[in-house]
């Protein structure tokens, strides 16, 4: 049982988290500004979300995090695995690409592979829930936690799982993007739902039980699992603000279309 620091100042792989969100985000505004001069409409404040989701991600790699260790990995956690993918999905990321490759076969096979099976599987609710909440409870309830402080390949692997658990997730949630199936509030709400509970759950246990392997302080362990608490509770009523205002959206474009038809019916 041994203290394991979580943050060892920026590495080969903080600069190429940094590197990748950088190119990623000047694609992003590239194309969007690519869109806007042909005439076409995207909110500027989508470009900002993206960038502040990118800007999330990087800061967690590259930027030393305050407080104990365990505090200080936790904040990355929900940096990398929640608050990042959230800004990130916001921005609406695939259906820019979408309008911005020319018609034809680029544009096809993007399509085909966003309505394919497999990533209709994945985009299940219930299924991105279980990768994402499933894969918390095996690092911090499992010996992995500790196994990544002391390989640097576990822990890159790790982290990109969090971080595409993470946006698995939101993608499967928030539903923004042209995905293939369509799922009902209910269904959406009660899965978010079961998934907090999961999260928070989780960090009650840590803040009564170190990871094991592992021995931290317990104000560092407690304060850690109270960020983890709280920090997911704020995330998750986000995303269910972003389900109430997709679906109050949808609700009124419905309610239009069924008067501009009842209008339109006489005439005819």
């Amino acid at each position: 049982m041994h203290d394991h620091p979580t943050q060892a100042g920026p590495g080969a792989l903080a600069l190429v988290v940094l590197f990748a969100a950088a190119v990623a985000v000047a694609l992003y505004i590239g194309a969007a500004v690519r869109l806007r001069r042909r005439g076409d409409a995207w909110p500027w404040w989508r470009d900002a979300s993206v960038a502040a989701g990118a800007g999330a991600v990087a800061a967690a790699a590259v930027l030393p995090l305050p407080d104990g260790p365990f505090t200080a990995h936790m904040a990355g956690h929900l940096l990398v695995g929640m608050v990042g993918p959230l800004l990130i999905v916001l921005g609406r990321p695939m259906t820019l690409l979408l309008r911005t490759v020319p018609v034809g076969g680029a544009r096809a096979g993007l399509l085909t592979v966003l309505h394919s099976r497999p990533a209709a599987l994945l985009t299940a609710p219930a299924v991105a829930a279980v990768l994402d909440m499933g894969g918390l409870w095996v690092l911090y309830r499992t010996p992995l936690f500790a196994a990544m402080h002391d390989d640097p390949l576990v822990a890159t692997v790790v982290h990109l799982h969090v971080f595409a658990a993470g946006m698995l997730f939101t993608v499967a949630i928030c539903r923004l993007d042209p995905l293939r199936r369509r799922y009902g509030l209910p269904h959406l709400a009660v899965v978010l739902l079961l998934a907090g509970a999961a999260h928070a759950v989780l960090a009650k246990t840590l803040y009564a039980q170190s990871p094991p392997g592992t021995m931290f302080a317990a104000s560092d362990l407690q304060a850690g699992a109270q960020l983890m608490y709280y920090g997911g509770d704020a995330v998750g009523v986000a995303l269910a603000v972003v389900l109430a205002v997709r679906w109050y959206g949808e609700m009124g474009r419905a309610r239009a279309r069924a008067v501009t038809v009842g209008r339109a019916r006489p005439a005819a």
